[in-house]
């Protein structure tokens, strides 16, 4: 992948666009341009720089596991590997449903019963078959999508800010006053732009991966923000109420604005989004099986590759297990996916500061700045993650609290290492 694919395949896997943010509004729309703008600086820059730093210096497959590995060892390696590939688990069952959502905005009966999960499995298959096809032809489809789900909202936008100036009083900052929607606002909006890692899995198929990573994961920041920032003002400004913006409402509002065609248009768009996302992340989350098969951690079968370099047998292992999570909820899904997330991206930020301590003459094309900023850029996105588990605590999942589920699920860690070591000494004696 050159550029520019990266970054569309980057953006999926962080954003997709304005699609899902609508339950950021619960906190009205002061507040919610007020998060959108300030956790890019708290959340994705520090994120951003440490990514361009560590995917320059080891542009290697399996990305942030092997920083990790490198860095902390094989054990901790392994629980980097283990908690992405869970919160993955969580992470990915979400684009399923939203593509059901925004169908059903179009064509209700269509998602009734058991077609909306139809569809969903519908997803999930597609993505794996496009993923086969290869990394080039994930990233260049990438590109194509981004352009097709974003043409919408400029015709949106600009007519909203087209009917905003013929208003008396335009602005509406307007809340709802719910209980807890600021502390939902913040959960949402970090979802919305946690992710950016993910691009690192894959960067033995990624062109001059030194250069490009760094440019990539700031170019994408950019577009991520605006492209959340932008429509929201653009409502604000049109005179658009709060409550009138709920998950999958943003066709509700185009077809006011403008006309039925634009509202089919979002909602396509919607679907679209949702695609390229899986699609995305598919590419990268399978990628991690694949190099845990090479050293001998898992079965060595999830290494087995296609004549295109695809890691198949990992890729069907992966959507098999993102298909079983799809009858969570949308909130609940994201609090155990930021909380397993969360953990994971700490110890890529624990890998960097080791690694400017154990390898000072280690080659970064790219430094997130002297070593007291990459203890900052640490500091803060761990205390974000630290704040979402904490609001997390009371929501549950499978009647556990989503918090305790989390810390459940992050203990299997340890014990799959045990017994994948294990596995891979019996099968080295086996062998010799």
């Amino acid at each position: 992948m050159r550029l520019l694919p990266l970054m569309a395949a980057t953006f999926f896997m962080v954003s997709g666009g304005p699609y899902g943010i609508e339950d950021i509004l619960d906190a009205g729309y002061l507040k919610a341009l007020i998060i959108l703008l300030a956790l890019p600086c708290l959340w994705s820059l520090p994120t951003a720089l440490m990514i361009g730093e560590l995917a320059s210096a080891l542009p290697e497959e399996g990305g942030f596991y092997v920083w990790v590995r490198r860095a902390l060892g094989p054990f901790w390696g392994y629980q980097e590997a283990w908690l992405s590939l869970a919160a993955s688990i969580f992470d990915m069952a979400i684009y399923p449903t939203l593509f059901v959502l925004y169908l059903g905005r179009l064509f209700p009966a269509w998602t009734a019963g058991w077609h909306g999960t139809a569809w969903e499995l519908a997803v999930i298959a597609l993505c794996c078959v496009w993923n086969l096809l290869g990394a080039p032809a994930v990233g260049e489809g990438s590109v194509g999508l981004f352009i097709l789900l974003l043409s919408p909202f400029v015709v949106l936008v600009g007519a909203a800010f087209w009917h905003g100036a013929h208003l008396p009083s335009h602005l509406s900052w307007a809340r709802s006053g719910e209980e807890g929607s600021l502390s939902t606002a913040i959960l949402v909006a970090m979802w919305n732009y946690m992710g950016w890692d993910n691009a690192s899995t894959v960067a033995r198929e990624v062109d001059q991966p030194r250069r490009n990573y760094p440019r990539a994961m700031l170019w994408s920041a950019l577009l991520v923000t605006l492209s959340y920032v932008i429509p929201l003002a653009a409502m604000a400004w049109a005179g658009v109420s709060v409550g009138s913006l709920s998950t999958g409402s943003w066709a509700d509002v185009a077809r006011t604005l403008v006309g039925p065609w634009l509202g089919a248009a979002i909602v396509i768009g919607g679907t679209l989004t949702s695609l390229g996302m899986f699609n995305a992340l598919t590419m990268s989350y399978a990628r991690l099986p694949m190099v845990l098969a090479e050293d001998r951690m898992l079965p060595a079968m999830l290494a087995r590759r296609n004549r295109r370099g695809v890691p198949w047998v990992a890729v069907l292992a992966c959507a098999a297990a993102w298909a079983l999570a799809l009858p969570f909820s949308f909130e609940r899904l994201i609090s155990l996916d930021l909380i397993l997330y969360g953990a994971s991206l700490i110890l890529e930020f624990v890998a960097l500061i080791v690694l400017r301590l154990r390898e000072p003459k280690l080659e970064r094309p790219f430094r997130a700045g002297s070593f007291a900023m990459a203890c900052v850029v640490g500091a803060i996105p761990a205390l974000l993650i630290v704040y979402a588990a904490f609001v997390s605590r009371h929501q549950h999942m499978a009647h556990l609290p989503a918090l305790l589920l989390g810390a459940l699920i992050a203990a299997c860690g340890p014990l799959l290492y045990l017994w994948s070591k294990t596995m891979s000494q019996r099968t080295s004696a086996v062998s010799d």
